[in-house]
């Protein structure tokens, strides 16, 4: 590179550095740095003289230039001369001190290249920084900086000038005025001690080892002494701050007396620094070199102010640590630090100081005492070997703190005391005790107690660094575990370690495990009179109950007994831990348990594993719980230890009051305990349970009763003796006076009593033995649940309204009389109070809320009700009808759930209860209604007793609410089947509403609900068993049309309403069988008045099955038929359903074959838009081919030869009249569309298809955009204006919907799908989407009628001379797509049609002569083997549409190119050779059109041109392809992708012509569609196979690219200096005279003042590269 053009490219580079983007300025840079990196000392040259000529640019810019110096020299420091390193060292340090003033950035970056070459030049950088350091004159602030900082980056060549640096500095300390010369000398002091420490530290690799510290110690105590004495008394802020950095270094290398003299003076300086300033980090890390220093002297000082040391630490650790903050975490470690330091010096002065400050209540000091504190156990544990008593005695204070920081902070300290052997002494085990408590602590309350600004997360939350710490403690410190055993033991039992109980369940197994595998057979827990551990029976109740689990285990009151049973996964795993801790105390418990629960425990253990939180079965868990009880009890055969373990139950149940749950599961087991112990416990203990009870807690009741009930398994006598003497007792008794009645606060505890003991008696019955029982029922269960049920006020009997009371009735109502039902001689037992409970149990029923399911009284109450109407006597008929009154009208009313994504129809009857607990308690409630319903009809098995249950269920049968009528089916089902199971007949008796029956229920085959339409033909299958049973019929008889019946039950499953209502009249057709003659009428009635049912489906089938009755069976109607038609017609008017409209269809085609004209006339007279039901009476027309035929031939006149639209003006001023369709032809194309429609119109369609479809698809074209009959537009906006919907009548619409039905009637179905799929029928409607949708159009009618062609196109052709353009654009649009299909080869249509084609290119209209291009273009797709053929005239045509003046927007050129490269793989060689040059040079301007689509094709084609001319032209072509080479490569940067896509393409065409393989290869790399562009890589390697292989075209090619310099698109714009820049990088030198520099440069230089930021990146990135022009 020549001198004068390196300066040149320099100068462009440096004069960008004034761009004000700083993205820019980073790449400027970067480029100098890149021209550096191959010249550094030309590049260094030109910054430096850069810098030197242009003294008034800004210092931003000369800040930059210094950097990529910088950069450089430190890049290549070994490669610079000494005469630029002289150079550069005196710019740099004339920018550094050029200016007086501090510029941080700009003399920041000079300071640096200073120190770059001084890595290297050391003498030389020193000399000239030493020039600028004389002695008696202030530096720059800068020299100093430079000279400190080169001092930590060149350790071993600075140190030795330090001596003459220090001694010459010295002097200038006290001429420094200003405090920012002050804080410069400071951090050079601290700079240069800090490198002398280093060098002394390191002597054995230093040049020079014989410098000591003496020589630096009176320079350094110098400076102390203007630092401290001077500097420090009277600077500012920051400049003490400095100082005081300064002095922790600088205290290191004093003298040692000189250090010891300055210690009284020094260290409270500093320390009064923590008072002044936020940010102390700098004064703690100083503090601890000084105390670091003075304690390697062995100085007595640091006694005389240890206090105040340790004062002023200790305020600093406890400053609260802000976790996002930095600065403070820093500075707690080096206080921390600190008291390392002291606490080796001095152990008993720091504890001293430290244990006293556990007494404060003040929370930062008591947390920042015990961090210390944790500190100095682990890193001083040498010196606090002898203070472990004194420590453990100092910790009880904190031990009671409630705060949570302090607690986590204890826990810590509790943690490293563990570890370190602390726990062993007197006092360790409070410790442990603490531990225990924080385990213990409830989730909330800690949460609460952090407060919302706390940002402790859950993790380190003291519950759970207590358990870990815990857990930790007994696993892994060995010596811990005789602190530990048995002394965790003690936590089991009380109450306030509840939540800890996991926790202490593992490390006591932990434990246990560790003593037997050292002592195998000695018991575990030695009591030796240890009053404080628990009892073996206070352990069983405690671990055993444990299992139960915590119900809510963070509530304050939490019961003793939770981590098994109700919730055994709460709580870190409760339950398994507790029977864990069981199964390895066995021994201990009692010693003949062992074998047993080493078998049964771990299957309680596998069965917790096998479920989870959500999936155990509580009830299945308890009794499993409860089993394992009762089994250790009869292992253990022991009455003492029975009674010991009841004892012990029974003291634990006060515990429980918070706990419901809980306290039940204990109830169970003192029952199983009581059922195991003698008769005199068994009534002391019951006595005592219901004195002590809590009434007031209603849950507790059910934990009672259950209690009373085990026991009366075992002790039904004393169970009995003891609630009489109860119910005896003064407790329920109360005062006879009316003021009472007022007094609800002590009738509601009363109630409350009487409620648990009447559930006591009710479990008492449920689980007395059967044998016992029904002696004793009535006089003691039933009389005592009466007593304590009603009351007597002023001798009036008066029932109570409580629920809860009402409730518990119901329930032990229910448990009595199941019990008597199952005894042996339940069925004989006579109840003389059934009446009375039946009573009471309906008037529960009723006083339930009607709709919905809250409790399980309505269940209860018919469960009762259903044992109490089995036994003797019988009810009454009144009471009967009460009772089923009431029960269905609550069954039925509960509304159902919808599950998410279920239909209507398969909806699930279940009610709106929310959750499964309820689901399952509302079928069970159906299920209980069944049996009591089955259990009444037993009483009366007669026709007439079926028919009263039928009267019962009709309403609900006919409900327009689904699920009250699958219910109310599925309960007629149930009854029916049961009737005809044991129905005994014995004469022939009629049934004479079998008719009535049948029609209530055979609509409900239909019903929406799949399971009502299976109950429904359940039913009538019965019905007509029940009918033949009535008429002879023995019960086994088998009767072929009511079994098939049942076979048609799978077609009513099936959703599809054809298979279904196929189905009804199927089962229709076997009624009609069976149906006796006089039953049909009143079968008819019954179907016509469900022809009005709110369930459609039903409607319908009720509609099937009357027209099947009618066919079967109307010949016995004669006389009714009359009376059937008025009702028709009464129907017709009253519904618009389009199943009774059908009924009329036949009439009117009767009218039709005679009067066909007439009737077609006045349908067309019909008000448009045509409703439903005269739609219905057009498709009834086309019932036979032959009137259809003559019908559709009259629309079809009316649509052709009638006026299409009128042309208007809407308003005086438009401009362009409004089309307005005319009324005849509309209404025409309407009812054309609805004979089409009909499926019998086929034959009549096929007639006339050619005619039909032509003409509708022009009217198609002729209605697009046309708006319809003035009178129909009046009556929508009426419809508008009252609110009413309207349907709209669109003229173009209703032409596409009569083509679509023609298409479809005509067997083209095929085609309709097609376009639908394709959205052919949208595109249709629309004016801009026309054109496609006939194309669509002609290629599904090419590809699946291929044989109507012939006709069509036929009618087709004779519509091209239309005086319509919209239709001869059709027309021309649909032939030309018929061109793409090898149909019309086949059908030899070929010629004609390119004829007819041809003869259109000089159509007036631009679009036609464009859709004819198409057309001709298309036969490559469908006959491409006749394109040679007719090449001359297909390439003259594409030319001629290239050359179309007529087109101003080039849209036929567009097209003439698609088709050019269409046809060019197809069309002779020799024709196209001849056009080639032609065709390509044509195309060229195209390449950059503003255009996408003409840029897209136009390259597209260029590379089809270069794919067709291999072979003898290619040296022909060779020339447009190089001419087109830029373009396409800077075109795959176009923002279209395109555009993109075709330079693909066209690019790895042109590769084979360019004859360079290499090129070709690249091309075909990295350009295949589908895979990502690297437009980099790929066109740096494409740069570099071009200079190799076509040296000469490197002036074409650049300045080509220069063209696209001024490119609109800016990704195009940024390309081209990138291709640039890629040439001149990989071209060779004797390339050089090609380009032409200076107007490279210049185009360069433009694009610097580009706005795209891109662009200008991407120039200065080119200009960096143009280092190869040298």
């Amino acid at each position: 590179m020549s001198e004068t053009y390196a300066k040149r490219l320099s100068a462009i580079l440096l004069d960008a550095v004034t761009d004000k983007d700083p993205q820019m300025q980073e790449q400027v840079c970067g480029a100098l740095c890149d021209f550096g990196e191959s010249k550094p000392a030309e590049v260094l040259s030109a910054c430096e003289e850069h810098l030197r000529l242009h003294e008034k640019l800004a210092h931003p810019y000369r800040t930059i230039i210094l950097r990529a110096m910088e950069i450089v020299v430190s890049n290549h420091i070994s490669e610079l001369d000494k005469d630029t390193a002289r150079a550069i060292i005196l710019l740099a340090s004339n920018e550094m001190t050029k200016v007086k003033e501090l510029v941080s950035d700009w003399q920041q970056a000079a300071s640096s290249v200073l120190v770059a070459v001084g890595r290297r030049f050391i003498s030389s950088v020193m000399e000239e920084l030493l020039s600028k350091f004389q002695p008696g004159l202030l530096p720059h602030p800068c020299t100093v900086h430079t000279l400190a900082s080169l001092s930590v980056s060149n350790v071993f060549g600075v140190v030795p000038f330090l001596t003459s640096i220090l001694s010459t500095m010295l002097p200038m300390l006290g001429a420094a005025k200003h405090d920012s010369m002050k804080v410069v000398f400071c951090c050079a002091l601290q700079r240069f001690s800090e490198s002398i420490l280093e060098y002394l530290a390191n002597l054995d690799q230093a040049p020079d080892p014989t410098v000591r510290k003496d020589a630096f110690a009176s320079d350094i105590f110098g400076a102390y002494d203007i630092l401290f004495h001077q500097w420090l008394q009277s600077g500012g802020a920051k400049l003490r701050l400095a100082v005081v950095e300064a002095l922790g270094p600088m205290s290191h290398l004093l003298p040692s007396e000189k250090l010891e003299e300055q210690l009284p003076k020094l260290l409270p300086r500093v320390l009064a620094f923590y008072k002044k300033h936020t940010e102390t980090v700098h004064v703690s890390k100083s503090l601890g070199q000084i105390l670091e220093a003075a304690v390697s002297v062995g100085s007595r000082t640091l006694d005389i102010h240890l206090n105040s040391l340790l004062a002023a630490l200790h305020a600093q650790i406890c400053v609260p640590v802000e976790s996002s903050s930095p600065l403070v975490m820093s500075n707690q470690k080096e206080v921390l630090r600190c008291f390392t330091v002291l606490a080796c010096c001095s152990p008993d002065r720091l504890l001293a100081f430290l244990l006293p400050k556990l007494d404060t209540s003040n929370e930062r000091t008591r947390v920042g005492t015990l961090q210390v504190l944790r500190h100095v156990i682990n890193a001083a544990a040498a010196q606090m070997e002898v203070k472990k008593p004194v420590i453990l005695s100092s910790m009880k204070l904190p031990l009671l703190d409630t705060n949570n920081k302090v607690k986590r902070a204890v826990v810590q300290v509790v943690s490293a005391m563990a570890h370190r052997g602390y726990l062993e002494q007197p006092g360790g085990k409070a410790m442990v005790e603490y531990i225990v408590q924080q385990c213990a602590l409830p989730p909330e309350a800690e949460i609460q107690k952090l407060g919302a600004d706390s940002e402790a997360l859950a993790a380190d939350s003291v519950r759970a660094i207590s358990v870990s710490t815990l857990y930790l403690v007994s696993t892994t410190v060995d010596r811990m575990g005789e602190v530990l055993w048995p002394y965790l033991l003690e936590f089991l039992v009380p109450i306030r370690f509840t939540r800890a109980l996991s926790p202490l369940c593992r490390s006591l197994v932990h434990l246990a495990q560790k003593r037997q595998e050292a002592g195998a057979h000695a018991p575990l827990i030695q009591y030796n009179g240890n009053v404080h551990l628990p009892s073996p029976y206070a352990i069983t109740t405690r671990l055993l109950v444990e299992h139960c689990g915590p119900g809510r285990w963070w509530r304050p009151q939490l019961c003793l007994l939770q981590a098994v049973s109700s919730y055994p996964y709460v709580g870190d795993g409760r339950g398994a831990a507790s029977l864990r801790l069981l199964n390895v105390l066995h021994q201990d418990i009692h010693p003949a348990l062992g074998q047993r629960w080493v078998t049964a425990i771990p299957l309680l253990l596998e069965h917790l594993d096998e479920y989870s939180e959500e999936t155990l079965s509580q009830k299945e868990w308890e009794e499993k719980l409860l089993v394992f009880l009762r089994d250790s009890l009869a292992v253990v055969s022991d009455n003492t230890w029975v009674c010991h373990l009841t004892l012990e139950m029974c003291k634990q149940l006060p515990n429980y009051n918070g706990t419901p749950l809980e306290k039940n599961f204990l109830y169970k087991c003192v029952g199983t305990t009581l059922g195991a112990a003698s008769s005199k416990v068994v009534r002391k203990h019951l006595r005592e349970l219901l004195e002590t009870a809590r009434y007031q807690e209603e849950r507790e009741h059910e934990g009672l009763a259950c209690c009373f009930g085990i026991c009366a398994i075992s002790h039904l006598d004393d169970t009995l003796a003891q609630l009489d003497d109860f119910v005896k007792s003064d407790v329920l008794r109360k005062s006879a006076g009316i003021f009472n009645l007022f007094k609800n606060r002590s009738e509601s505890e009363a109630n409350k009593v009487r409620s648990a003991l009447i559930l006591c008696y009710g479990h008492v019955a449920a689980g007395a033995p059967r044998e016992l029982l029904l002696a004793r029922v009535e006089a003691d269960l039933f009389w005592n649940m009466s007593q304590c049920f009603s009351t007597k006020v002023l001798g009036i009997k008066v029932e109570t309204q409580d629920p809860a009371l009402r409730l518990s009735l119901v329930q032990s109502v229910c448990m009595a009389t199941q019990a008597i039902c199952s005894s042996a001689h339940g069925s004989s037992f006579h109840l003389s109070r059934k009446a009375e409970l039946v009573a009471q149990m309906v008037e529960f029923i009723r006083a339930e809320p009607p709709d919905s399911l809250k409790t399980p009284i309505w269940k209860k109450a018919m469960l009762a009700c259903t044992y109490l109407v089995t036994l003797e006597p019988a009810l009454e008929e009144q009471v009967q009808a009460d009772l089923i009154h009431s029960c269905l009208h609550r069954v039925m009313a509960v509304l159902p759930e919808p599950e998410e994504g279920d239909s209507p129809q398969e909806v699930s009857a279940a009610p709106t209860v929310g959750g499964d607990p309820q689901e399952s308690l509302y079928l069970d409630t159906v299920q209980v209604l069944k049996d009591l319903l089955t259990s009444l009809l037993l009483w009366n098995m007669t026709p007439l007793g079926l028919q009263v249950m039928v009267e019962h269920l009709s309403p609900w049968i006919k409900s327009p609410r689904g699920h009250e009528r699958v219910r109310a089916v599925g309960l007629s089902a149930c009854l029916l089947q049961f009737f005809l199971q044991h129905l005994q007949i014995s004469a022939l008796v009629p049934f004479h509403n079998l008719g009535l029956l049948i029609g209530l229920f055979s609509p409900r085959c239909a019903d929406l609900w799949p399971a009502t339409r299976r109950e429904a033909v359940s039913c009538i299958h019965s019905l007509l068993y029940l009918q033949l049973t009535c008429v002879g019929f023995s019960r086994d008889y088998q009767d072929d049309v009511a079994e098939q019946l049942l076979s048609l039950k799978d077609g009513l499953v099936h959703p599809d309403p054809a298979i279904l209502f196929h189905t009804c009249h199927s089962i229709a057709q076997l009624i009609a069988k069976r149906l006796p003659p006089d039953q049909l009428i009143n079968l008819l009635l019954t179907l016509f008045e469900s022809l009005g049912d709110p369930d459609k489906n039903c409607s319908r089938a009720a509609s099937v099955m009357i027209n099947c009755l009618l066919k079967e069976r109307g010949n016995m109607l004669q006389e009714k038929v009359p009376e059937i038609v008025s009702v028709l017609r009464s129907k017709l008017q009253e519904t618009r359903e389009e199943h009774i409209l059908q009924a009329a269809q036949h009439s009117v085609f009767a009218l039709a074959t005679h009067h066909c004209a007439s009737v077609v006339s006045n349908l067309l007279g019909s008000p448009l838009p045509f409703d439903s039901h005269t739609c219905t009476l057009w498709r009834a027309l086309a019932l036979e081919p032959g009137l259809a035929a003559q019908v559709l031939g009259l629309l079809l006149e009316k649509i052709s030869k009638d006026v299409l639209f009128e042309e208007s003006q809407a308003f005086l001023l438009s401009s362009t009249p409004d089309r307005v369709a005319t009324l005849l032809p509309l209404a025409a194309t309407c009812a054309l569309h609805e004979v089409a429609s009909a499926p019998a119109s086929g034959p009549a369609v096929l007639e006339l298809y050619p005619q039909l479809f032509v003409a509708l698809l022009l009217r198609v074209s002729c209605t697009m955009g046309v708006q319809p009959p003035r009178q129909l537009q009046a009556k929508e906006r009426r419809s508008a204006s009252s609110g009413l919907a309207s349907r709209s009548l669109e003229p173009c619409s209703s032409a596409v919907d009569a083509l679509q039905a023609v298409l479809v009637r005509g067997g083209n179905e095929d085609v309709v799908q097609c376009m639908e799929l394709d959205g052919g029928w949208q595109l249709l409607r629309t004016s801009a989407g026309h054109e496609e949708g006939v194309t669509r159009l002609a290629s599904a009618m090419a590809k699946f009628a291929g044989p109507r062609l012939p006709l069509v196109m036929k009618l087709l052709f004779t519509t091209q001379s239309s005086m319509y353009e919209v239709q001869r654009v059709t027309s021309t649009a649909f032939l030309a797509e018929l061109l793409s299909s090898n149909v019309v080869n086949d059908l030899m249509l070929l010629e004609s049609l390119l004829y007819n084609l041809m003869a259109r290119q000089k159509d007036t209209s631009a679009r036609v002569r464009r859709l004819v291009l198409h057309g001709l273009a298309n036969i490559t797709l469908g006959s491409p083997d006749k394109v040679q053929t007719h090449s001359p005239q297909l390439l003259t045509a594409m030319i001629g549409g290239l050359d179309d003046g007529d087109d101003p927007h080039s849209l036929v050129a567009l097209e003439a190119m698609v088709g050019l490269a269409r046809l060019m793989d197809l069309v002779d060689a020799w024709d196209l050779h001849a056009v080639l040059l032609h065709i390509a040079v044509r195309i060229r301007p195209f390449f950059d059109s503003e255009r996408m689509e003409l840029r897209s094709v136009s390259i597209g084609l260029f590379g089809h041109l270069n794919k067709a001319c291999r072979g003898d032209c290619k040296d022909v072509f060779l020339e447009q392809v190089v001419g087109g080479l830029v373009p396409l490569l800077l075109h795959l940067r176009d923002p279209h992708a395109p555009v993109v896509t075709a330079c693909r393409f066209a690019l790895r065409m042109c590769g084979p012509n360019l004859e360079c393989e290499e090129l070709a290869a690249v091309f075909q790399r990295h350009l295949q569609e589908g895979h990502d562009l690297h437009f980099g890589e790929f066109l740096n390697t494409t740069c570099k196979h071009l200079m190799r292989h076509f040296p000469d075209l490197l002036g074409r090619l650049l300045s080509t690219s220069l063209f696209y310099y001024k490119s609109s698109w800016e990704d195009v714009r940024a390309a081209a200096p990138m291709l640039t820049g890629f040439l001149v990088l990989h071209m060779e030198a004797e390339q050089r005279p090609q380009v032409d520099l200076e107007q490279l440069l210049t185009a360069l230089q433009l694009l610097l003042k580009d706005p795209a930021l891109k662009v200008r990146l991407k120039a200065v990135k080119t200009l960096g590269r143009l280092v190869k022009f040298a």
